[in-house]
């Protein structure tokens, strides 16, 4: 799991570094400022839970860990829900979308309290 971890974290800080540069030169003008700001908001979360794949891909490469499975499996779960939330609403204008964001937050936060727990289950090496 820790190599599906790592290729996802990889493919969604690039992914959103992209995002971003299209939101910063396509979409100024395009959209209104306050939609532009959505967008990067979902551009900011993406960028850090990339991040937090990251932390998952490699700690898997040492533990093995349901919770950690769960907390990695979480934040690309609520990447995809809120950040992909995010985009759609601001390209489609579709404010239904908006209804799905907080659940892709709740994802992000469980992913976190579980990554703290498996974090909490570590055995010191001597």
């Amino acid at each position: 799991m820790a190599r599906v971890f790592l290729m996802l974290a990889a493919l969604s800080g690039l992914t959103g570094v992209g995002l971003g540069a299209f939101a910063a030169h396509g979409l100024r003008g395009r959209l209104t400022p306050a939609y532009l700001e959505v967008f990067q908001t979902g551009v900011h979360y993406q960028q850090i839970h990339a991040l937090a794949l990251l932390g998952a891909g490699l700690l898997a490469l040492r533990l093995q860990s349901r919770l950690l499975l769960a907390a990695g499996a979480l934040f690309g779960l609520g990447i995809l829900l809120f950040s992909g939330s995010l985009y759609l609403l601001t390209l489609s204008g579709l404010g239904r979308l908006g209804m799905i964001t907080p659940i892709g937050g709740v994802c992000l936060m469980a992913g976190w309290l579980l990554l703290g727990m498996a974090a909490l289950r570590l055995r010191p090496t001597p």
